[in-house]
């Protein structure tokens, strides 16, 4: 009896841990967005204005870019009516299920990029850091990733090992090339080129690294390309090398202009920036396709 009365009360301890175990399980799952994307119907292997009417209108909407929790959506806006340009959030409701549009900044303070652990908010040579009520205010990057006040950096994007990959602008050159720069012992080294694989053509810019540097994203003028500025992609070769950029091809690119290409942090979807517009880029989109289309780009094994 004495040993049946010990084993009931290891089952009952047991059972009660178990219970307890489930509730601190359920009470840390990540809340479900009923209407995830804005609650737009997500688009298949051919590009779609994203949201249009609410993100995508008649005006110069460019640089769209979700939170890493996919909570947030955050996107630059051009044109409107006593605004030179203004920097927006749609943020979703979890209490109603609603996305709420609100103004971080006017004029816009950068191109958006979110780094893979959602703590770092990118604008190319500035930085928010996510602080527990919001973001923080603006930073700016220090030597040796920005080390020449002639020289800017359009956009900058980091992988999960913090290396840094960025374009530099500088006035008058139209053959800027890509860099990047590890961080080693907490610190950036001195940027470096990246090779002629990923930089050949001109007006190379708008980086997007993937979090296992397994690709990279970037747009360029190329002679072989389909218009005015396509969108190509480089993989990384299982020697460590960059392979050649491969253009996305007319599912992406068009004769127009095709820019800053990303991927959202659930990895589902690929968007970028088109001219739908004049000459004068006075009507930009930010359009949305299935990411699935980089798997059709990858080399064979």
């Amino acid at each position: 009896m004495k040993n049946l009365y010990t084993i009931l009360i290891l089952v009952g301890i047991l059972s009660l841990q178990g219970c307890t175990k489930k509730q601190e399980t359920k009470g840390n799952d990540v809340t479900t967005i009923e209407n995830p994307y804005l609650g737009q119907k997500p688009p298949g292997m051919t590009a779609i204005p994203f949201a249009p009417g609410l993100v995508s209108t008649e005006i110069y909407e460019y640089d769209g870019a979700f939170a890493s929790d996919m909570k947030a959506f955050y996107f630059i806006r051009r044109g409107e009516e006593n605004k030179k340009s203004a920097f927006y959030e749609y943020k979703y409701n979890e209490t109603n299920g609603a996305w709420e549009k609100s103004e971080i900044a006017s004029p816009w303070i950068g191109r958006p990029v979110i780094s893979p652990d959602g703590e770092i908010m990118h604008l190319g040579d500035r930085y928010l850091k996510r602080t527990e009520s919001g973001w923080s205010k603006i930073q700016k990057l220090e030597p040796p990733t920005v080390s020449n006040d002639s020289m800017y950096i359009m956009r900058l994007s980091s992988s999960a090992n913090g290396t840094y990959y960025f374009d530099t602008y500088k006035e008058g050159d139209t053959a800027f090339p890509i860099r990047y720069s590890r961080l080693i012992n907490g610190k950036h080294e001195e940027p470096k080129a990246l090779p002629k694989a990923i930089n050949t053509g001109t007006f190379l810019s708008h980086p997007f690294i993937a979090p296992d540097e397994s690709y990279l994203l970037f747009d360029a003028t190329k002679e072989e390309g389909i218009g005015d500025s396509d969108i190509y992609i480089s993989f990384k070769q299982k020697d460590g090398t960059w392979g050649n950029g491969i253009n996305l091809g007319d599912q992406i690119n068009t004769t127009a202009w095709e820019a800053s290409a990303s991927i959202t942090p659930d990895g589902k979807y690929l968007f970028f920036n088109r001219n739908v517009g004049s000459d004068n880029y006075e009507n930009v989109d930010i359009f949305w396709v299935d990411a699935k289309i980089i798997e059709t780009l990858r080399p064979k094994e």
